[in-house]
């Protein structure tokens, strides 16, 4: 296990006690850092805090999901009845979903972006994982390289955000990203109490995902969650947050999911 530990990426802007806190856990890359593309429309509304886990990680899902309710628990203290939203892309789906195991009075709000949680009934998963461990170093990062285009919808994401997926990718060691690929091939929601999460969710499911088959995975996940509801994201990709077009800020206030007016500190 790295001697490194998860924590929250240092903040570009003065915290806003009076608003609810937004904690983003992000994708397979772990670096927090492709969130970047939603702050614009959030900030205004949201004290918003990314999850940054170290590149060489090998934390196993119950330490990673008890480090992180440590972090919120951290942040609460200053504004301790302010509400809390947590949003997790695809593996951070599956972080959301652990963290609701674990501790799951950390939050009030789910949010699901694309979620790994199919991962593990994918037939690729196990394959995947393997050439992660074994694949020769010189050609691990050039890996990262053919796997934007899956990743993403090519036409809805710009040069630099395709860039800043492509390094952080790449960012992640080989033994770091085989161990994610074999945390997220041993997911399974069936051993999580999913009908407890009583927080009101949002799932969102692009239909474009060519990684995973999200908008089916959140019908299934819908029938399990019993406060869900879902939004499908047309022709977007598995990386949908990175896309032009996508606007977080705006689904969540179209959805009513957001808290108005601004709390009291």
């Amino acid at each position: 296990m790295s001697s490194n530990r998860v924590c929250f990426l240092k903040q570009s802007h003065p915290s806003r006690l009076d608003t609810p806190l937004f904690v983003f856990l992000p994708g397979m890359d772990g670096t927090g850092e492709l969130f970047e593309n939603q702050l614009g429309g959030l900030q205004h509304e949201m004290d918003v805090r990314c999850l940054s886990i170290p590149s060489d990680d090998t934390t196993p899902w119950k330490d990673l999901a008890c480090a992180t309710a440590d972090l919120i628990r951290l942040e609460k203290v200053a504004a301790p009845r302010r509400p809390v939203y947590v949003c997790g892309e695809s593996f951070g789906g599956c972080l959301a979903l652990m963290l609701a195991r674990y501790a799951p009075d950390s939050f009030d709000y789910l949010i699901l972006v694309n979620p790994a949680t199919s991962f593990r009934r994918q037939p690729w998963q196990w394959w995947g994982a393997e050439m992660a461990r074994s694949i020769p170093a010189p050609l691990y990062s050039l890996s990262a390289i053919a796997l934007v285009p899956l990743l993403t919808n090519m036409e809805r994401v710009s040069n630099e955000n395709r860039t800043a997926l492509l390094h952080a990718m790449q960012s992640v060691t080989q033994r770091s990203a085989a161990w994610r690929l074999s945390l997220a091939g041993q997911f399974d929601l069936d051993t999580i109490p999913v009908h407890r999460i009583t927080q009101p969710t949002l799932v969102l499911a692009s239909t474009g995902d060519r990684l995973l088959p999200s908008v089916e995975e959140s019908e299934r996940l819908l029938q399990r969650l019993p406060n869900a509801r879902r939004v499908i994201l047309p022709e977007s990709g598995h990386a949908c947050l990175l896309e032009t077009d996508v606007n977080l800020g705006k689904i969540l206030n179209a959805q009513r999911f957001l808290i108005h007016p601004p709390l009291a500190s």
